[in-house]
This record gives structure tokens, sequence and C-alpha cells, in this order.
């Protein structure tokens, strides 16, 4: 017996598909598009059922967020302090802190609440970058407790700070071997920490795993909820060691029916050696289903611009010395040569231009010796790639995931004080990407800042910074361009573009609803349209309760 049909009729379906862009009427079945068109169109189909619920709203396909981490559902267990305001899991406003003191008072609010003993209290969202004056030392966190570890992680990701008690129980000191434990005149660790390795000592006082934590149930549902209210059906953990109990957990929460995403979590190569994660990655291969995907390779080759552990080709950064190499020049060539030959999909994380650099002559070199068709390798991030750079990703088949909303959140600081107005204009180049035929997907880093791909969107379309400045208004792209980058452009970048991204007879059912078309409203007013749901495979999700 055929399964029953459903048709939706909507004001307008965006179907971001050639042959047939818009539409009024959509039928599924099986969890699937059985066609788009007209209600007369459909009807070659025979009895439906019309579900008349989106009539009103505007159906497009679910985004795709192709560059995010599962971890935004767990950090909101933490203490954010961020610059900018921002929404949490279950809606409530949090942040605004506009000065280390603000910061300080705020943590010492919150440990005031917290039980007596030596529990961790670990805060996220930092962003010194704002405030002026000197950075923040070991002695503001500890007005905060000396009795007990404080860590906070910066808005990057990429760097922490703490108190004098982790640093006395991690065992830091002047003598400290490990790159980025950033010192003082006098050669004495002030509390902040770069890069992993300096990272980890931190973290080992403290106990955050934050990978580990994002595999929990509650911290997927809570991930759910944040896509399904921003439109999401399909997102990405970029960047995860993948081990054994954190798979079957991602399997399970995947497979339950009230899961609203599809999840694709990429394998953190870093700091392995790639024989050994080639072999880990051909295992997990048997864990897949059609809503967790397991199979591409992500290496971290460098750190954040405005953290100033990115590389930077000369002449690099007005007040500071270059950035980190997370994986140096002359082992990136190799771990990228060993995941390209085993038939591998690399992403490369590569904020700074020199990063870029090194990353495109490795592909180049790989491709030589293996030469492979469709390979899809993407730089990640890729924020001030210069066109050059652009001509030879086109002449490779490299492809490039932007993380526009750098463009508000930091670009103001880029052009008076990192790198310069003219470098600046650069940021992020959808442009140029499509100028050049470079395959473009567009991200949030989600929680870097916040999930939304219809604000990445907004981002590339008016170039504009949060004071309101268009930064490089000639890398201003149209809102169709913007558009198919969040959904097929993505789908692309994670070869599921015969899957999802668009609607088309034979892919997955999976919409995001929303209140406005975004053809028909200013493009000024394209991060304001709200979205009242998602539907994945057919299922329903409304937005209000985040799990359907």
């Amino acid at each position: 017996m055929s399964a029953p049909i459903t048709i939706y009729p909507a004001r307008k379906i965006i179907t971001m598909n050639a042959y047939q862009p818009f539409a009024t009427h959509v039928a599924v079945q099986d969890g699937k598009v059985l066609g788009v068109g007209s209600l007369e169109d459909l009807q070659y189909w025979g009895e439906a059922e019309i579900d008349e619920r989106f009539a009103d709203k505007v159906i497009m396909p679910g985004l795709v967020e192709g560059h995010s981490h599962a971890f935004e559902g767990a950090i909101w267990e933490y203490c954010y302090v961020g610059f900018h305001q921002r929404m949490g899991p279950k809606g409530p406003s949090h942040g605004g802190l506009k000065s280390i003191d603000d910061v300080v008072a705020h943590l010492k609010k919150e440990e005031a609440g917290m039980a007596d003993g030596d529990a961790p209290l670990i805060g996220w969202g930092f962003d010194p970058i704002f405030f002026t004056g000197p950075r923040m030392t070991a002695a503001d966190l500890d007005q905060v407790s000396t009795t007990r570890p404080v860590m906070i992680y910066h808005a990057s990701m990429h760097m922490v700070n703490v108190n004098s008690y982790v640093l006395e129980k991690a065992g830091v000191t002047s003598e400290t071997p490990v790159d980025g434990i950033v010192k003082d005149a006098e050669g004495t660790p002030t509390g902040e920490m770069r890069g992993t390795p300096a990272m980890y000592l931190a973290a080992k006082v403290t106990g955050s795993n934050i990978l580990r934590e994002a595999a929990e149930f509650s911290a997927l549902d809570n991930f759910g909820a944040i896509c399904v209210r921003t439109g999401v059906t399909t997102a990405t953990d970029l960047g995860n060691p993948l081990q054994e109990e954190m798979v079957a957990q991602y399997k399970a929460w995947t497979l339950k029916e009230s899961s609203p995403i599809r999840l694709v979590s990429t394998y953190a190569g870093t700091g392995f050696p790639a024989p050994q994660g080639v072999e880990h990655m051909q295992k997990l291969a048997a864990h897949q289903n059609e809503k967790l995907r397991l199979h591409i390779v992500k290496l971290v080759a460098d750190g954040s611009i405005q953290g100033y552990t990115a590389r930077l080709k000369w002449p690099g950064y007005r007040d500071a010395p270059n950035g980190m190499w997370y994986i140096s020049p002359t082992e990136l060539p190799g771990l990228i040569e060993t995941y390209h030959k085993a038939g591998i999909q690399i992403f490369v994380h590569t904020n700074g231009d020199e990063t870029s650099e090194v990353t495109i002559d490795a592909i180049e070199a790989a491709l030589a010796k293996h030469p492979r068709a469709d390979h899809r390798h993407t730089l990640q991030h890729c924020q001030m790639a210069d066109e050059a750079q652009y001509r030879r990703m086109s002449a490779l088949g490299i492809g490039v995931n932007i993380f526009s909303n750098h463009i508000y959140y930091w670009g103001d600081l880029h052009a008076s004080t990192i790198i310069g107005p003219d470098r600046a204009k650069r940021l992020d180049p959808a442009a140029t990407a499509l100028k050049y035929d470079v395959p473009l997907a567009m991200h949030t880093d989600a929680p870097i800042t916040p999930m939304g791909p219809l604000f990445v969107a907004w981002c590339a379309v008016n170039r504009l910074t949060s004071s309101g400045q268009v930064l490089g208004p000639d890398q201003r792209i149209s809102v169709d361009d913007a558009l198919r980058a969040i959904t097929l452009g993505a789908a692309y970048s994670l070869k599921m573009d015969h899957e999802i991204g668009s609607l088309e007879p034979g892919k997955w059912a999976d919409f995001a609803i929303l209140e406005e078309d975004p053809y028909a409203v200013d493009p000024v007013a394209l991060r304001d349209i709200q979205v009242w749901g998602t539907v994945l495979a057919g299922q329903v999700f409304p937005a209000d309760s985040g799990q359907g």
C-alpha cells in the first residue's frame, strides 16, 4: 500500500531549484518531496490530504548550517559573559558586558550563588578586543575567587583566561615550556592562555570538556531547539574526536523521532596521526544513518584574527606579532595528502591569508600526486583570502565556507585596529568567490556567533558592521546568492546536495517555515524575518516548542 500524500499550500514556496524557482504547493510522501508546483500539477499523483497550516507562510528548503558546533547546546550550562547580548536555548537574553569590571562583577554574582566548595566557575563568550585598557589577568579573576578554579573562554574559543588557583594547580610558571602561555614583561604568566596546548592545561584543572558534554541528550536537545528556532534542518558539529561513546550518543539521539535535525559531525584530525585518523574514519562509516553523517575530517591550521592567533601574510598585524600555527606548514601537507589519498573529504580552518596560502599549496600538491575529481575540500572561515588565492581555489576545485558574521561583530575593529581598512574591505569576500565560481557556503560558527543563517545572509548582502559602516561595499552579494549559500551551497559543501538544500522530487522534505518572503522585504530587514519552525522529513517542528 502506498503511503499517504500530504500537500502543503503556502503563500510562496522558494525551491532553490533552477527549473522551477517558485511554487505554491509542495507534496510530501514517505518523508520526501513528491512534487512541487501548483495544486493542479500535484493532482497528477492522485488522492492527497491538503494541510493548510502553512497557507499564509513562506516555505523554503531547510537552512543548512555548514559550520557550527554541537556544544552550542552544552555551553549554556556555563556563565555567558559576552559583549553582545544573545538568546539562550530557553529564550531569555544574556550578556551585554562592556568592560572587564562588568565581567568580574557578573562572575562574582554567579559565584555567590554557588554551593561552598571548590567546584569550578566557567564562563564563555569573553571578548576583550572591545575593551580599552590592559588585558584581563589572573588578578582580575582572583577577585571572583581564590579558592575555586575560575576560567573563561574567549568568544573565539581559541583562548581562555584563568585565576591564580588554576595557574597553580596546572603547574604553570614562567618556566613552563608550552606555546601560548601569555607572560608579562617580567616573564610571569598573566592568566591568558592561547591555543590548544595551553588551554588544555587549564581545562584539566577545571574538568571542562565541552565536546564530551555536547553529546549529552540534554545538550543535543538544546542544540536542536536552537536549530528549529532559526530554520535549520541540517547542522554541523565541526571538529570532534568522535570517540566510541560520543558516537553512540549521537547515533542514539539522531535515531529519536523527536530529534529535529540532520547532524554532520566531522572528525577532529588536528593533533592525531593521519593514518590513525583514516582508520578511525573508515570505522565511523558503519555508524551513519539518515540523520547522522560522519564522513569529513576537519583540520585546524591557525587561530582567530581578533585573537591575534591567525597567521597573516605580510604586512601582518599592526601592533602584534604573527599568530600561531596549530598545524605547522611542514606537517599540514602530509596530513592533507594522507586523507586525500584515502578518498576522505577535508575541511581546513584557515582564518589568516598565510594559512590559506599554505593550505592551497598542500591541496594542490596532493592533487598532483593523487588526481581526484569532485573532492570538495573546503577552506573554512577563509576570512582574508585575496583574489589570487580565489583564482587558485577555482582552478583546483576547492570550496569556501565563509564566516560572514565576522563583518558585523568584528569588522569595525579589524578596520581601525587589527589589519587596517584596506584588508578589512576584503574580509569574507563572498562576491569574489562567486566571481571566480568557487563553491560558496556561509556559516555562523555557533556558538562563536549566534546560530541563525538568515543573519549570515543579511551580513553578506549588506556588509554592515555593528557601528553601521558598510565594510567593502563591492563585496556585497544579492539576496538570491546569499539564500543559495545557506541552502544548496552549504549542502554542496557537505556532499549532501543530492539529498537536501533544494525542494525537488526525491529529496528530503526538509523545510524552513518563514513568516515573510526574503525576496520581498528590504534587504536590511532580512535578519528580522521570523521563523515559524521547521519540517524534517515531513515531520513538523514549531519553533515555540523547539521539539515539535
